[in-house]
């Protein structure tokens, strides 16, 4: 079938197919925008307060799982591991096999994983139920947008729908602390978490309808086969080499994370229908999305998954205190990314994405030197600033996600930029956590991460300046 850019309706079933009633009904119905929009929204923000869930218990899931210093970044990557090794997957099979299908089985995987961490008595335990969370979370994640993106069909529908939806994204952020610092027992947080979740699933088998793209084919398993294991390898490789980058282990990690990318490569380059089409790299809109995706996670989200913990263990803070205190970058961040819809036609998602990178660089250095004081105040400016930047990050992230590839693409182009994402969140959590365990004193280690993350955040915003260039180049613009 040729495509012709839009997506299109699942074919018919054959007559000799039995179809339960429900699935013709989804697959038949037109789409409804403001339930579609609703239940994606409502999903994508459980999947975030899961995902932030362990950053202000941080220290009490490790001291009941008597979990040691070096592995505790385990406890908090394993989420994004899933992730990232996923969503290109989930984002492929979406677009050919069913978004909603996708969605509904990702939002219900969540639910019973994330009930079952609460439920693990062991570090490598909690690390595969993390694990399978981010798995889940990447079907979900992948198929939102291209769900969105079928309900609503024009650029302002769109441009209103992904706004919301990014704005879940920092209201997850900002409310998934809350409630599990407010809660006496991090497992009664998950069990919570994993219930809420399962409703939200329930609703969406009758409440969306049916789409995927007029591309059909297989499944791209060798795709699959080797992008996983570079990530885990690359992942495995960056934790353990805060205790030394050159120890065997963590070359032979490193080693094999550069041979299954290059055979990932290789393979998307023959398949017949790829997880992602290397041509987009050609794309300067691709670019900024993917280059957006990959500093966010690690310079934003890295340093911020660790902060809550510094700040317990240098001031003495509670979990919910904690909470309270990071809800004003993430209740900020929420806000913004809400209202930011109205720059569109204004201000491009790259000078977006530029300007919300200046913005967390900025207010990440007002925060130097506040945990050596012995001070929160001394946080709040930072927070608010990087607050804001961060809220122009999740509303710009997704529109430009949706718009860098074919409208019969939108899911895997969803993947691909949430994927960068979160292979930058291992990673700068890992450096993170790496930083701040070898320089002694919390508050020196604190200081050199934060460093580290606005220097990163000011590379990003440098990086997409001269990709605009670049494109008016090459466009002739």
């Amino acid at each position: 079938m040729t495509s012709t850019g839009n997506d299109t309706e699942a074919a018919p079933a054959p007559a000799a197919t039995a179809v339960p009633p429900h699935d013709r009904a989804a697959r038949d119905a037109p789409p409804h925008p403001g339930r579609t929009l609703a239940l994606t929204s409502a999903a994508t923000a459980l999947a975030l307060m899961t995902y932030t869930a362990p950053m202000v218990t941080l220290p009490q899931t490790a001291a009941d799982l008597h979990t040691p210093l070096s592995a505790q970044a385990w406890l908090l990557n394993g989420t994004p591991l899933g992730l990232a090794a996923l969503l290109l997957v989930a984002g492929s099979l979406a677009d050919d096999h069913g978004r909603r299908r996708i969605f509904v089985a990702g939002t219900f995987a969540l639910g019973l994983t994330t009930a079952l961490g609460a439920l693990a008595d062991s570090t490598w335990l909690f690390t595969l139920a993390r694990i399978a969370q981010g798995a889940a979370s990447a079907a979900l994640l992948a198929s939102s947008l291209g769900l969105l993106a079928h309900a609503f069909p024009t650029p302002a529908g769109r441009l209103r729908a992904t706004g919301v939806w990014g704005a879940f994204v920092s209201g997850g952020i900002a409310v998934g602390p809350l409630v599990t610092g407010s809660i006496p027992s991090w497992r009664l947080g998950y069990g919570v978490l994993g219930a809420a979740t399962l409703i939200v699933a329930a609703l969406g088998v009758r409440g969306l309808t049916e789409s995927r793209s007029p591309r059909r084919g297989r499944p791209d398993l060798a795709g699959a086969a080797t992008f996983g294991p570079a990530l885990i390898a690359l992942v495995a490789a960056l934790t353990l080499g805060r205790d030394g980058w050159l120890r065997p282990p963590v070359l032979l990690l490193l080693a094999a994370a550069i041979v299954l990318t290059a055979a990932f490569a290789l393979v998307e380059r023959r398949s017949v229908t790829p997880m992602i089409d290397l041509d987009l790299l050609r794309r300067p809109l691709f670019l900024a999305s993917s280059a957006g995706g990959l500093f966010t996670g690690l310079a934003v989200i890295g340093l911020f998954s660790f902060l809550p913990t510094l700040l317990q263990q240098a001031l003495d803070m509670s979990p919910m205190d904690t909470a309270w205190l990071f809800l004003l970058w993430s209740g900020l961040s929420f806000a913004v990314a809400l209202q930011a819809r109205r720059l569109a036609g204004r201000v491009p998602p790259r000078h977006q994405l530029a300007l919300g990178f200046l913005l967390h660089a900025a207010g990440a250095l007002s925060m130097l030197g506040a945990l050596d004081a012995g001070s929160w105040h001394r946080l709040l400016p930072g927070l608010i600033v990087a607050g804001v930047g961060s809220g122009l990050l999740n509303a710009a992230l997704p529109l430009l996600a949706v718009e860098s590839v074919p409208p019969a693409r939108a899911a895997m182009g969803s993947g691909a930029q949430q994927t960068f994402r979160y292979i930058g969140s291992c990673a700068g959590v890992a450096l993170t956590i790496a930083i701040t365990t070898s320089a002694g004193a919390p508050g020196r280690g604190a200081d050199l991460a934060i460093t580290v993350s606005a220097g990163l955040s000011a590379l990003a915003a440098v990086g997409l300046a001269l990709l605009k260039e670049r494109a008016r180049t090459t466009t002739g613009a």
